[in-house]
């Protein structure tokens, strides 16, 4: 039926081989259009550990959402945070938190029910929101290594040069490139058929549903790649070059005292930058020839889970003034009460 109906629109194949390729393609693509939702495979390989992973991700999610709030709340009602630094680590916080919601519930919601649907347009917005959120995070962190910069090497013009307005337009502009890269990557890869419903990974990840297009997606890894060779390599240049300006101006503070405090206001940040950036580059930059399963639910579980609980730790334990801060409050509510 395939070659009586195409004979007429395309020119005979050379070769049997040829025209039964052909015909299979044309039917290949008709069945492909059949495909309307997943099925994730997540953490079914540990089924024996699922009840022990569940309870432990739920302890991290926990810590993580109460960590962010507690900055974030922290951050809003104490004046003496209100400052630049402070309002991208808020921004940042609040954007983790969201970051995680688009995962985590689905990912515990599997750990207690095996092979839970999502449909093509949940999966499509749900992959939009996390790459739109990590290369966010991603800029973010740049913007915050761009403020201790001018906070140390230009000290006399911060106030000026990091004014509220110029703040909000750099955490708008980290923004807005998250959603333009997300929208080019998503777009490249929902345009593809999909002949297999199986997802190997515990969410919507680029990479785990490329696998399942039984076409060529060659060229939709080089949009990947180099999509994530932007939003990972121009990010940490920039925090490379910040860092580097900055030692050299610490290093020449005459004052040890002087010298301390000024490596103290960037060790947090410099802390995050280093397994932030060291995630995404393990997870997205490796060669291809690399992937196993075991190894990418790893990484995944890193920056999806431990990554952000990262933040809002290092930041509350190794910040002077958001643990002063955090006594402050402590001791209001006491003296309320």
């Amino acid at each position: 039926m395939c070659a009586c109906l195409t004979s007429f629109l395309i020119p005979a194949p050379e070769s049997t081989s040829g025209w039964r390729r052909l015909c299979a393609d044309f039917h290949l693509r008709k069945n492909l259009t059949e495909v309307t939702e997943f099925i994730f495979l997540g953490f079914s390989r540990f089924h024996e550990h699922q009840s022990t992973l569940f309870v432990v991700f739920l302890i991290l999610y926990m810590l993580t959402l109460a960590g962010n709030a507690i900055i974030v709340t922290v951050i809003c009602v104490d004046r003496h945070l209100h400052t630049p630094m402070y309002f991208f680590l808020s921004t940042l916080a609040s954007s983790e938190t969201v970051y995680t919601l688009v995962t985590i519930p689905r990912m515990l919601s599997g750990l207690t029910a095996q092979n839970q649907p999502i449909s093509l347009a949940g999966c499509t917005t749900q992959m939009f929101f996390f790459v739109a959120l990590a290369i966010n995070n991603c800029f973010l962190l740049t913007v915050m290594g761009y403020d201790r910069y001018v906070a140390i090497c230009n000290p006399l013009r911060y106030t000026v040069v990091m004014s509220m307005r110029v703040c909000v337009q750099l955490a708008c502009g980290a923004f807005s490139i998250g959603l333009a890269m997300a929208t080019v990557q998503v777009t490249s890869i929902f345009t593809l058929p999909f002949c297999h419903r199986v997802i190997g990974h515990f969410f919507c990840d680029i990479l785990p549903v490329l696998k399942l297009s039984c076409i060529d997606t060659t060229i939709n890894e080089i949009i990947n790649f180099v999509v994530s060779s932007l939003v990972i390599l121009v990010p940490v240049g920039l925090v490379f070059i910040s860092y580097v300006l900055i030692i050299s101006t610490i290093l020449r503070i005459s004052s040890t005292q002087g010298r301390k405090k000024a490596f103290a206001t960037c060790a947090s940040h410099l802390t995050v930058v280093i397994v932030h950036y060291g995630c995404a580059s393990i997870a997205y930059l490796k060669p291809k020839s690399e992937d196993s399963a075991e190894q990418d639910l790893l990484l995944s579980v890193t920056y999806t889970i431990i990554t952000p609980l990262l933040n809002p730790v290092v930041y509350s334990l190794r910040n002077k003034e958001v643990k002063d801060a955090l006594r402050r409050a402590v001791g209001r509510r006491k003296n309320s009460q």
